[in-house]
This record gives structure tokens, C-alpha cells and sequence, in this order.
């Protein structure tokens, strides 16, 4: 039997496009703001024409199910998320390869979209959502139950984390801050909860039907 060694890539291109295609929509929204809007929230621009809207707003259309997860609130948000998004992304791409990430990344993008719908719907809430956030929180589900435990060094914490104890403890934070609604707090928490939730259901499934594939 031969092997080959395949060496890891540093920055795969799903990785690298996604990180492009998230600074591009970026800049976007800086240069480009004032171009774009949507009737009855023009002050936002560009920014709420992309942003996801309740599903009962009259400024909700469709399209904002995907296109949120490519537009960010801040410079911070946007280098955080992507970060993270290299961080943790580029080695589940090494090791399913480029089209499972981009279909993996884009269904827990999908997920958190509709775990936000559908807690703003039943809770009669009334906020827009932009970040690549859930979609995020996918990959570090995903990441978690893979390499439970590599150890992570998060920042304040001087000693290293086991990577399942630290994606908990972000989703332990989540659910948590989420239900409480503090007042102030602009994070779409249930977005995250859902991202989280779905990626942990479609790596659960697929390593169980695919085992030849996951490590």
C-alpha cells in the first residue's frame, strides 16, 4: 500500500475566499454606505440592505439569509471573526478538502440564520443581525468534537484550554447571556447557539456515515 504526504496548507482557498469576499463586503459597507438602503432605514445604508431582519419586519427580503454572514458591524467584529474563522477553519479544510468545508461553513451560516428568525418571531423581538459569527461558531463546534483535546490558549487565561472546554464554556456564555437579555447587549446570542448547534449535528452525522474521512 503507498501513502502520500499531503502538507497542510497554511491558508486553503475556501479559507482565503472567504476571508476576501468578508473584507471586500467590508470596505463595502465603509466606502459604499451611503449608496445603498432600504426604504425606511436609509441612515443604515448598505449595511441594512445586507443585514438579517426579522421575518415579520417589512425590511426582511429573502436574500439576507446569506448575505449577513458576509457584512460586520465594526472593524473588531470583522477581525475577530476572521481570525477565528483562520484559526480554526484552515484545519477542518485540510482535512475534508475544499468542497465539504464551503457546504459545511454555508449550512451553519443557514442554521444560525433561522435559530435567530425564529426566537426573534416567537419573542417578538426587533433587531437586525450582521457577522459571520454563527457560521463561526459552527467551526469551533465542529473543531471541538474532532480535536477535543488540543489546547488552546485563550486570552486572560494564562494556562492552556482543552479545545472541548473552551467551545462549552463559549456556548455555555451564549445561552446564558442570551436568555438573560442583558440591556445593552447587541450580540445575536441564539445566532451563535444555532451556528453552534448545527455544525455539532452535521459533524455528529457525518463522521458516523463517513468515518473513512474523519480523524
Amino acid at each position: 500500500m503507498a501513502f502520500r504526504y499531503t502538507r497542510p496548507d497554511n491558508f486553503p482557498p475556501i479559507i482565503k475566499n472567504l476571508v476576501i469576499i468578508n473584507v471586500l463586503v467590508f470596505l463595502a459597507q465603509q466606502l459604499l454606505n451611503d449608496k445603498f438602503s432600504l426604504p425606511g432605514v436609509e441612515p443604515l445604508g448598505l449595511s441594512g440592505v445586507l443585514a438579517l431582519w426579522p421575518i415579520d419586519s417589512p425590511f426582511f427580503r429573502p436574500y439576507q439569509i446569506v448575505t449577513h454572514m458576509f457584512a460586520h458591524g465594526g472593524w473588531t467584529h470583522i477581525f475577530f471573526n476572521m481570525f477565528v474563522l483562520w484559526m480554526f477553519g484552515r484545519i477542518l479544510e485540510n482535512v475534508w478538502g475544499g468542497k465539504r468545508f464551503l457546504i459545511f461553513y454555508m449550512v451553519c451560516g443557514l442554521g444560525a440564520a433561522a435559530a435567530h428568525l425564529a426566537v426573534q418571531y416567537f419573542t417578538h423581538s426587533f433587531s437586525y443581525a450582521v457577522g459571520a459569527s454563527g457560521a463561526i461558531m459552527g467551526v469551533m463546534a465542529a473543531f471541538a468534537y474532532l480535536f477535543p483535546n488540543t489546547e488552546l490558549y485563550i486570552m486572560f487565561i494564562p494556562i492552556p484550554v482543552k479545545a472541548k472546554w473552551a467551545v462549552m464554556g463559549y456556548v455555555a456564555i451564549d445561552l446564558f447571556s442570551g436568555i438573560s437579555s442583558f440591556k445593552g447587549d447587541n450580540v445575536a446570542h441564539f445566532a451563535h447557539l444555532g451556528g453552534a448547534l448545527t455544525g455539532f449535528i452535521l459533524v455528529l452525522i457525518w463522521n458516523k456515515t463517513d468515518r473513512r474521512k474523519f480523524y
